[in-house]
């Protein structure tokens, strides 16, 4: 009963296409080209630009007079309104535990924001559980995290599998572990010559498929 690692943003859920529909429509109520979505896009850098840094870059860019507080409350919650579980997700989910594996994600973060997105889009459902960095005091891709995922569903961390799309944080995670891994590419090329993913994949669903394939 193989014990499965999962990121959320970008992995199990579609921060990246939230974000980018928040953004369109953030463009045209201030009247913005629409060239400048890719600007946004690329900035937000998949969210690992912190929200304050995000508000002022906005603000200066165009100008605008409002308080960083409200843009920066926006900038999390706008986004959340067009975050959905892919029921595509969801189905894959239940047939790895109909195989026997046991989903738990992985995640840093804000707990309560991190928490309220797995309720929210009825993720809980399908994963055993799940570890928040905030809340347990470490980040990926420190190895204690995923120790600490381990324990959370009383399984060995020895022979787990770790599935995501950072490079760092996730497989890097695994390969201080020594694990095996999975990176969703979402076309991207591997460039870190310091470990490499045990399988290369296109998404998280492609990404259970592999590993129920390895058993």
């Amino acid at each position: 009963m193989p014990l499965v690692l999962l990121a959320l943003d970008d992995t199990l859920l579609d921060r990246s296409g939230a974000f980018r529909l928040w953004a369109k429509g953030f463009i045209d109520e201030i009247s913005a080209p629409q060239e400048d979505l890719e600007w946004l896009v690329s900035v937000d850098a998949d969210g690992l630009t912190s929200r304050w840094d995000l508000a002022d870059l906005i603000c200066d860019r165009y100008q605008l007079k409002v308080p960083s507080i409200d843009l920066v409350d926006e900038l999390y919650e706008g986004p959340l309104a067009f975050e959905r579980l892919d029921p595509l997700v969801g189905c894959a989910l239940e047939i790895a535990a109909d195989a026997g594996i046991v989903p738990v994600v992985v995640t840093n973060g804000n707990s309560e924001q991190q928490e309220g997105r797995i309720r929210r889009t009825g993720l809980d459902r399908y994963v055993a559980d799940w570890v928040i960095s905030e809340q347990c005091g470490v980040s990926k891709p420190n190895p204690r995290i995923f120790a600490l995922a381990a324990q959370r569903v009383r399984m060995r961390l020895a022979g787990a599998w770790v599935v995501g799309d950072s490079p760092e944080a996730d497989i890097g995670g695994a390969a201080a572990l020594g694990l095996p891994s999975v990176w969703l590419h979402r076309g991207r090329e591997w460039m870190d010559t310091r470990f490499a993913p045990t399988r290369i994949v296109g998404n998280v669903i492609q990404g259970l498929s592999a590993i129920m394939a390895t058993r």
